[in-house]
């Protein structure tokens, strides 16, 4: 059935299983955009919803349906007609579809969950098969509680549902109890004992509870299997499931193990985030592969064997994972090399500082503060010669008028190339009538994307911090502005963004 015996599908629910987590849950224009980017990461398979439970979650199958071509749609059942007919109708319109049934497979659940017998369990999956497949042609079986269910039955149910039309078969470590070896070795058993088994591909669907969810996948896929289950960020119930960027970087980065996916591990960054975002749930900085400590080095040996060579420290290059560079974490003790390294990162040209003065009052701040990060050194850079904007538009005057019952008024002076332009503009807030201003002196037709102000240290008088993302003719561009004066941050943002395209 496999046309490349190395080549492993990657089977994403972060729209399934991810969302079952409490706070989680997406409307269908976000699981289409998630869908998108999930396309666009190259996995194999999306398991789009659980059709029967809710008309929502119907809904988004349908519609994911229709806005995602390539990769398989695949809808979660029970193993029942009513499920099955459910996942039929919402399937309808994808392109290639893939109806995923399935009953317990452990005693325990046979016995505490289905109050049922080995044999009337076997039959009702066999059944299950059969008449999903009388509607579509792919069909997943997941055996639950494969973790802990008997080896020899386990095969016997296998062997069963693949005879009854089954294409994959999914053994889910349900609980994440397993230790990687014996994970490994059921897979392997189920190689070895099911006469059909070449007849459908495994799959591998492990969740984290003891942490162990990356290492019992890699455990059964190097004894076999070669579809993984996973979700962005490791998301899902309780302690999570397998996390995508994790596993598959595991088979890049590790060739001898000659497994190998579709995925376009350069969208990493940018789809964690956006789960992250969509979803409320933030990612821990030491994540594995995205956290934002992944590439931080703050010991001053190593930043020093780094800036040297980069795989003494590092042993994945953070381009591949979609970020600019690795992090070089700024204290006190680090030198005018580490801060050079930043300031370059940042986009400031070296030559055209006086990197020693820099140097002081970067040495002033580190003395205050316990770590110097990105957010600190544009302040840092902020309100000096050197971090003044030397081709494009600079704020020269911000007056705001507003109040209830005023309509918020701003007046602005922009100076581009030596020549001063004014505007004044209202808006439904002092922010929105600033960047209306500008946006008659530009002329350009500039979107704002996103918006967030957050204070560098806490407090009413602090420092704020704006970010800013636009859009023009199709890009995005990020930009920072820093003031006790959110407006003037705001507007210093807005200008830092549009001056990189200008």
């Amino acid at each position: 059935m496999l046309h490349d015996p190395n080549r492993v599908y990657v089977f994403d629910t972060t729209l399934r299983d991810g969302e079952q987590v409490p706070g989680c849950q997406l409307a269908t224009p976000e699981k289409i955009e998630i869908a998108k980017a999930l396309e666009a990461l190259g996995v194999d398979v999306i398991e789009a919803g659980f059709p029967i439970s809710s008309p929502g979650d119907f809904q988004s199958v349908v519609e994911l349906s229709k806005a995602v071509r390539e990769p398989i749609i695949c809808a979660l059942t029970r193993a029942n007609r009513k499920d099955i007919d459910s996942a039929v109708a919402a399937l309808q319109y994808a392109k290639r579809p893939r109806i995923h049934t399935g009953i317990g497979s452990s005693d325990m659940h046979i016995k505490y969950k289905f109050n049922s017998t080995r044999e009337d369990i076997l039959q009702r999956a066999v059944e299950a098969v059969k008449y999903a497949k009388q509607f579509v042609e792919d069909i997943e079986f997941f055996a639950e509680d494969a973790g802990r269910a008997d080896n020899v039955f386990l095969a016997q149910m296998i062997e069963a549902v693949i005879a009854a039309g089954a294409t994959v078969v999914n053994i889910p470590d349900t609980n994440g109890y397993c230790l990687p070896d014996q994970y490994g070795a059921k897979i392997l058993y189920l190689k070895e004992n099911v006469k059909n088994i070449d007849q459908a591909i495994i799959s591998v669907h492990c969740h984290n509870d003891l942490g162990l969810a990356t290492a019992n996948s890699l455990a059964g896929l190097i004894n076999g299997a070669r579809q993984v289950e996973c979700t962005i960020n490791g998301i899902g119930e309780r302690a999570g499931n397998t996390a995508l960027e994790e596993v598959t970087m595991v088979l890049k980065t590790h060739h001898a193990l000659n497994l190998k996916t579709n995925i376009n591990s350069k969208h990493f960054t940018e789809i964690s985030s956006m789960v992250s975002r969509m979803m409320h749930m933030p990612v821990q900085p030491n994540k594995a592969i995205i956290g934002q400590n992944a590439f931080a080095h703050s010991s001053g040996i190593h930043q020093d064997g780094f800036l040297k060579h980069r795989e003494n420290y590092e042993i994945i290059n953070p381009e591949d994972v979609g970020l600019n560079s690795a992090d070089i974490i700024l204290t006190a003790r680090s030198g005018r090399h580490a801060l050079k390294h930043h300031l370059e990162r940042l986009g400031y040209e070296i030559d055209r500082l006086n990197l020693d003065q820099v140097y002081e009052r970067f040495l002033i701040m580190a003395d205050e503060k316990k770590t110097i990060g990105d957010d600190d050194i544009l302040y840092l850079m902020s309100d000096t010669e050197e971090g003044a904007v030397k081709n494009g538009y600079k704020l020269n005057l911000l007056q705001v008028l507003c109040g209830d019952p005023l309509s918020p008024t701003a007046s602005i002076r922009l100076e581009y190339d030596g020549v001063e332009t004014e505007a004044m503009a209202t808006g439904n807030g002092p922010v929105n009538a600033t960047i209306k201003a500008i946006q008659h002196i530009v002329g350009k037709d500039i979107l704002l994307k996103e918006f967030t102000i957050q204070a560098m240290h806490g407090g009413s008088d602090d420092v704020s911090k704006v970010n800013m993302k636009v859009s023009y003719e199709g890009k995005s561009y990020v930009g920072y502005g820093f003031s006790t004066d959110i407006v003037k941050a705001s507007a210093n943002a807005y200008l830092d963004a549009m001056n990189k395209f200008i």
